[in-house]
């Protein structure tokens, strides 16, 4: 057992003088989340073999050509290796094929061809898949680059085996070229958001003599014949070696959005360099990424979660951009269908991530936020609009305008934005139209929420108090990227005075958010616990705390202080009631809720993951030190379900990252963190300016999860936020531990209750 490798000790070799040092990515567990079904998520994920950003990621495929649940751990066969392009099961999959060796008669049929397997014979990293296929007796292996990756298999039968090349259905092509030991082709299966003329192209290069090779036109049902070329449906073809035992075949495998000689030029993205050296690189790109953050602590499970989390947060946005013959930066527009200049990112969804992903992007790798935005910048020129949910374009999915705030949220904290004016231009845009053919982009009701201060319910809009509330804090946050870029206030003024529409749907009688008709009633049958309707996979105790952006406007809305806090107490101890009659029936959001054992609580979903923090804007900061630890230790884990809903994209794991650290960005576009509680003894922060943030809590324990003071730079912290700015400028945090609210010690307390104002309207 090598437990160097599996990150669980540093061992010394003391007669040897040898110390071996684990890196990070060895806490990385990324099979994290993949035991989840339609039913009930615990991530929603499977196991990306990636290296960050990375334009292509592989995972071995359990599920049927097609199923988004494309690898679940419950699962004890293989179907094949696909290169995948899924954010999210929902969303599905474009441009993907997949990759199968087999022993023996050479078969295409998915299920034919399929082996079982064991984890006990798996070995999943980010940079590193291997598997033993039992049914074929072969060893499979995969490492990647961003747009190539090599594959290894390890025959340990002698005489005829194979490996199959599937396209996938919707239209397709393979050849194979056995003089040149080389297969190309290309898949167009997509689940949408794509052009009419997108194709994924890829060059598959083998290292050993093809002895024979069979192809199909239209799929499973096809009979394979001889041949080597292939258009139809469902393309794919087989091809065979004549092995001796032991026999190690290697495919080097590249692709392309934009053309088969661009393929072959992301092929060289290898180099000359063999498996294990490739190997080696993805292990050192990761660990370059996940070493900017090291945690001396000596609880080993929560650190394989920290690292875990990460991870998830540095695969999307996707890369969508390659590099050609002259060095220079090109895309493949998902919008138009255009090969033009420029960066291009995808497959996220702002709904998700404007919460915490990418403000741990700001702060941690500022440098790759400044290519996304320009990437949006891109996307905007080509389409008219920035994206809300892309995969690969514009994709109808969820509400709010929220690339306003992962737009000037970017601005605000400095990140360096070459196409401001431009970008600007973008969020105006989306704030008074929609797209006119996907209803989630810019903004769906945009007529009624300007003329009327909120989107009724009674018009035919789904969803229209959810819509509302994230609609006004995206004014806000307009407003605060029009203040930052010098715009003059007669232009940005009325983005002020819209951030301000949350208090029409406040019911003073109920202290809940609520539909409004156009009359200016509220709707009727009001159900707090109803999810859907006028809210967004959540009901009204979830909705009602998206004000990210006047926290004391709603403590006053409420009655102050007490009865604000009674209120977030009562979402935490009330039982898991739900109605679900606006779906039919209890979509798997609901049912996570039900068997967290957080009362109404959702976590599993996006909406309320910021309220916890926001105990810190009534006086009872102990309560979020309370709740975050207790959120982390008893909904995350470094398992396979280890989430308590779906990850999405890097949002839910970012929320971990930030938690464990002591801060989180209540409020992207503020500049400034709300605090929580370090979980772990010393974090040390290598942050891209060359600065170092240090933060210490020596005694922190489940035990001693209260904080009892708060030191920055050497100087008592009396408030509950502290400025981003700080934090960039090279800082150490020193937090005071103890075992009860520090309030409730006899003596003076230095307990952050203060709140620096500097965010909110009218203080």
């Amino acid at each position: 057992m090598n437990l160097s490798k599996i990150g669980l000790f540093t061992i010394t070799a003391i007669v040897c003088n040898i110390v071996a040092v684990a890196g990070q990515v060895d806490y990385v567990n990324t099979l994290v989340g993949s035991a989840s079904s339609h039913a009930l998520s615990s991530g929603n994920t499977y196991p990306a073999v990636a290296v960050p950003w990375g334009m292509n990621f592989w995972t071995p495929m359990t599920g049927e050509m097609g199923n988004g649940w494309t690898y679940t751990y419950q699962s004890n066969q293989l179907r094949g290796f696909k290169q995948t392009h899924q954010p999210s099961p929902w969303i599905n999959d474009y441009g993907q094929f997949a990759i199968m060796p087999t022993s023996g008669k050479p078969v295409f049929d998915q299920n034919a061809r399929s082996s079982w397997f064991s984890h006990m014979a798996e070995d999943a990293h980010p940079h590193y898949y291997k598997v033993y296929l039992a049914s074929h007796n072969i060893t499979a292996e995969i490492t990647p680059t961003s747009r190539a990756a090599v594959l290894r298999f390890t025959f340990g039968n002698a005489g005829m085996n194979n490996i199959v090349v599937d396209a996938f259905d919707g239209g397709s092509h393979v050849t194979v070229d056995a003089a040149k030991r080389r297969i190309t082709g290309y898949t167009t299966k997509n689940s949408g958001g794509v052009p009419r003329n997108f194709k994924n192209y890829f060059v598959i290069d083998v290292d050993c003599d093809i002895a024979d090779a069979w192809i199909v036109e239209n799929g499973y049902n096809d009979t394979l014949h001889a041949g080597a070329s292939a258009t139809g449906s469902h393309a794919g073809a087989v091809v065979s070696f004549i092995c001796n035992q032991g026999t190690v075949v290697t495919a080097r495998v590249a692709s392309s959005f934009i053309s088969e000689e661009q393929a072959l030029l992301n092929l060289n993205e290898l180099g000359n360099d063999d498996f294990d050296k490739v190997k080696e690189r993805a292990e050192n790109e990761w660990n370059e990424k996940l070493d900017r953050v090291v945690i001396e602590d000596d609880n080993v499970d929560a650190k394989r979660t920290f690292y875990s989390c990460l991870y998830r947060s540095l695969l999307f946005p996707r890369s969508l951009y390659e590099i050609n013959a002259e060095g220079k930066i090109i895309h493949y527009s998902p919008y138009n269908g255009k090969v033009l200049d420029g960066y291009m990112f995808t497959d996220t969804g702002f709904w998700d991530t404007f919460r915490s992903l990418f403000p741990l992007l700001n702060l941690l790798f500022p440098s790759m936020n400044e290519k996304i935005q320009q990437g949006l910048a891109n996307a905007y020129r080509e389409s008219g609009f920035l994206p809300e949910w892309a995969s690969p374009g514009h994709r109808d999915c969820m509400v709010g305008n929220n690339s306003a705030s992962v737009v000037a949220d970017a601005i605000v904290q400095g990140v360096t934005v070459h196409d401001k004016e431009i970008l600007w231009e973008a969020v105006t845009r989306g704030a008074n139209a929609n797209h006119p053919r996907v209803s989630s982009t810019g903004r769906l009701g945009w007529e009624y929420y300007n003329s009327l201060g909120y989107v009724p319910c009674d018009v035919g809009i789904n969803e229209s108090a959810a819509r509302t509330l994230e609609y006004a804090y995206d004014d806000w946050c307009i407003y605060q990227m029009g203040k930052a870029l010098g715009r003059p206030e007669s232009e940005i003024a009325v983005y002020k005075n819209r951030s301000q529409n949350y208090r029409n749907l406040f019911d003073p009688e109920t202290k809940l958010m609520r539909g409004k008709k156009k009359n200016g009633g509220f709707a009727d049958n009001f159900n707090p616990y109803k999810w859907g309707g006028d809210f967004t996979e959540g009901n009204s105790w979830h909705y009602t705390w998206s004000v990210f952006h006047d926290p004391e406007g709603l403590i006053n809305l409420m009655g102050g202080n007490s009865q604000f806090a009674a209120m977030l107490d009562s979402v935490m101890t009330m039982p898991p009631l739900y109605d679900d009659s606006y779906y039919g029936f209890t979509i798997h959001e609901i049912r996570e809720m039900q068997i967290s054992g957080f009362g109404q609580y959702a976590h599993g979903n996006q909406p309320i993951q910021h309220m916890l923090y926001l105990y810190n804007f009534c006086g009872q900061p102990w309560k979020t030190q309370y709740w975050v630890r207790e959120v982390m230790n008893r909904l995350y884990k470094a398992t396979p379900d280890g989430y308590c809903g779906d990850e999405d994209n890097g949002q839910t794991s970012a929320w971990y990252v930030f938690s464990a650290l002591g801060f989180y960005p209540v409020c992207p576009g503020s500049g400034q963190y709300v605090l929580g509680a370090p979980y772990f003894n010393k974090v040390k922060i290598r942050l891209e300016n060359g600065k170092k943030l240090t933060i210490n809590a020596r005694d922190v324990s489940d035990s001693d999860r209260f904080v009892q003071q708060y030191l920055v730079n050497g100087k008592v912290h009396n408030f509950n936020t502290i400025d981003i700015a700080t934090l960039k400028n090279g800082a150490t945090i020193d937090a005071t531990m103890g075992n009860a609210p520090a309030s409730l010690h006899k003596g003076t307390s230095t307990v952050p209750t203060k709140k620096k104002r500097t965010y909110l309207f009218g203080k």
